[in-house]
């Protein structure tokens, strides 16, 4: 099974690289952005991945994104690899694992879910 640490799409210029995702200009108002199988950990990129995180990734934001579609407006425009422009198309990777968005600003915030506290979160708590 292939593990997709790094994405290469010379077709549009990359506009950021994070620690799991990494993010593509398509035209003035679009972005292609896609979840590798990256590992990251206290902010540092692992060298190992996990085979098809990126798809689950990607498909769990979908649901959430269709499910809440009438409760809120989102960036989504599909993750379709067959509803991108033609240039992407060629690029089997990005199946499953790919959205293309409208450009948005970006609402800076982060939430951790965990089953337990412990360690630091617990003595913080």
């Amino acid at each position: 099974m292939n593990i997709l640490m790094i994405t290469e799409i010379r077709e549009y210029p990359l506009v950021k690289r994070g620690k799991v995702r990494d993010i593509y200009a398509v035209g003035e108002n679009l972005l292609l952005i896609v979840a590798t199988d990256r590992i990251s950990a206290f902010d540092c990129v692992l060298p190992n991945g996990i085979p098809s995180k990126g798809a689950v990734l990607t498909q769990l934001s979908r649901f959430w994104f269709e499910r809440l579609a009438n409760v809120v407006e989102h960036h989504l425009i599909t993750t379709d690899l067959a509803e991108f422009p033609q240039p992407l198309r060629q690029y089997e990777e990005l199946n499953g694992r790919s959205m293309l968005v409208r450009r948005a600003d970006v609402i800076p915030f982060e939430c951790v879910v965990r089953g337990y506290l412990a360690g630091s979160g617990w003595k913080e708590y």
